[in-house]
């Protein structure tokens, strides 16, 4: 067996977290950013704003022998935010004052005070606050106005202390990596070597009896292999420890050729961003026509930078009269057919493309429920078409399953990879 991983966990605090009133972005960011540094990462915890519940969150990273900790929250002017003071205790130190980090925090506050005119003794206390720092610590300079920390533990885990709003905590994590004791540390991380693919259309059972087959013929234990089903997608990501590498590329390619009709990425690039990279290889336009998706499909293409490349617009066609007013999808039509219908899916696919001058066209039209499903069309029934200017034509007319969110989602999905089979010419 080879070497084992070093481990490292997530600590993520804040009172609002667990009460369900806001989600935790960071937790699933870090653990994904810990894993490709090639770190087992052991688990991701959430606590609230009491002391004595992350002091215990730290105590027990260190008892599971974990070698780096990442906090978040905790870090702002307020009575609770004391992640700094226990993070402090933990490493067994003081907190000083940083003058400089003081300064800093001043210049980056005086802004707000001139502009609300919130200044004075009380803004100067939360200054003071923020700029405590435990000895020994790197201070990390603020993205907002909370700076982050690296507090090493003797004999005990190296601690990165970050905000809690992700823009901060995303903004701060390069400084993090770069700072002197996080960097002694990744050189003893071996890379992660980590494989994914993904696939659209096959069941988790399926990879799971490939897996059993190879597993009669080779040992795996020393990779890690986990499958989610994610966005209607299969991912399945393959985590060798040292020495194990060449067991978990034998894997991987097996994995990718018995399964190749359905594999959409051998590298675990996303669907959206394969998309993206066909429509700009061929120097293609996209526009949708929606009904049931009310525009997600459109939402998801412009996700990405750089997506007034490839994307000319597009329409949310709801109401018969939308349909046929912004689309041009005969009213005739959609009186003989309805307008949940693989001809009107064409006719909104077609209107789009030509009213965008765009080359590709999707149109999506179905029934998300919870009511106005009939035996003919029951809730779930979507109608899905591309159409390009070079002549191809991609109909489908699946029953998704789920609720009304469920069917909205999975028909965005399933717009999505039509669309990168038309661009890919398939």
């Amino acid at each position: 067996m080879g070497a084992l991983r070093p481990r490292a966990a997530v600590v993520v605090t804040g009172s609002e977290l667990l009460t369900g009133a806001i989600s935790d972005r960071n937790g699933p960011w870090l653990a994904r950013e810990l894993a490709a540094l090639g770190f087992e990462v052991a688990h991701v915890q959430l606590v609230g704003d009491r002391p004595d519940d992350l002091a215990r969150a730290l105590e027990r990273a260190d008892d599971d022998g974990c070698e780096l900790v990442v906090t978040s929250g905790g870090l702002g002017p307020t009575a609770d935010d004391l992640t700094g003071e226990v993070v402090a205790r933990f490493a067994g130190v003081p907190l000083d004052l940083d003058e400089a980090m003081y300064a800093r925090i001043a210049q980056i506050l005086a802004g707000f005070a001139a502009r609300t005119g919130f200044g004075g003794p009380a803004l100067d206390a939360a200054n003071r606050k923020q700029a405590m720092v435990p000895r020994g610590a790197v201070a990390l300079d603020p993205v907002g106005t909370a700076p982050g920390l690296v507090v090493p533990r003797p004999g005990g885990p190296l601690v990165v202390v970050l905000p809690g709003p992700p823009r901060e905590l995303q903004g701060m994590w390069p400084a993090a990596l770069a700072s002197a004791p996080v960097r002694d540390l990744l050189a003893r991380v071996p890379a992660a070597g980590a494989r994914s693919l993904r696939y659209f259309g096959l069941p988790e059972s399926e990879i799971a009896a490939t897996l059993r087959a190879i597993e009669a013929e080779c040992d795996l234990s020393d990779v890690e292999i986990t499958t989610c089903l994610r966005r209607s997608e299969l991912e399945v990501d393959l985590r060798p420890q040292p020495g194990a590498e060449a067991v978990a590329e034998a894997v991987h390619a097996e994995l990718a050729a018995r399964h190749a009709r359905h594999l959409v990425s051998a590298d675990g690039t996303s669907t959206d961003e394969l998309l993206a990279r066909a429509l700009r290889e061929r120097g293609w336009t996209v526009a949708t026509g929606e009904s049931c998706t009310g525009g997600m499909l459109a939402a998801r293409l412009v996700d990405l930078a750089g997506s007034s490349d490839y994307v000319a617009g597009g329409v949310v066609a709801y109401s018969n009269q939308a349909k046929t007013d912004l689309l041009g999808v005969p009213a005739e039509m959609i009186a003989t057919h309805g307008a949940v219908s693989p001809e009107v899916a064409r006719a909104l696919a077609d209107g789009a493309r030509e009213r965008f001058g765009a080359d590709v066209g999707v149109g999506i039209t179905g029934v998300a429920g919870p009511g106005g499903g009939t035996e003919a069309k029951p809730v779930g029934y979507v109608c899905f078409c591309v159409t390009t200017a070079d002549g191809q034509v991609i109909a489908r007319d699946p029953r998704l399953p789920g609720g009304r969110t469920d069917i909205r989602e999975r028909s965005t999905d399933v717009g999505m990879h039509l669309l990168l089979r038309a661009a890919r010419g398939a």
